[in-house]
């Protein structure tokens, strides 16, 4: 029976777990929207990396500030520095937008 409930209880608890790291009221909103954003790193440069920023139509304005957090968040986890060098930036014209989806692209810099 206690087996039964570890094996049980584990993943439930792991699940949610999980899910308290996406919650809506838990992401910080800009221009009063809350954006889908995700930094990625370019091929094995960790220092450099794209931001992808969703929906843009919601507040360009607010996708933009939403793109310069979440550089400077994967800047400070990969490289201990919040300073970014933008290929193309918030700041960056013309803005690469694809559909909904706004793109970034920037270098930490060390």
């Amino acid at each position: 029976m206690a087996r039964l409930l570890v094996s049980v209880l584990i993943p439930v608890l792991a699940l949610a777990g999980l899910s308290a790291c996406q919650r809506p009221e838990d992401r910080v909103a800009f221009d009063g929207v809350t954006f889908k954003t995700k930094a990625k790193r370019i091929d094995d440069d960790w220092n450099m990396f794209t931001v992808t920023v969703s929906p843009a139509a919601a507040s360009l304005e607010g996708a933009r500030q939403a793109g310069r957090y979440e550089a400077t968040r994967y800047c400070i986890g990969v490289a201990g520095t919040s300073e970014v060098l933008w290929t193309v930036g918030p700041e960056t014209e013309p803005l690469r937008i694809d559909g909904d989806t706004l793109t970034f692209q920037g270098e930490c810099n060390p």
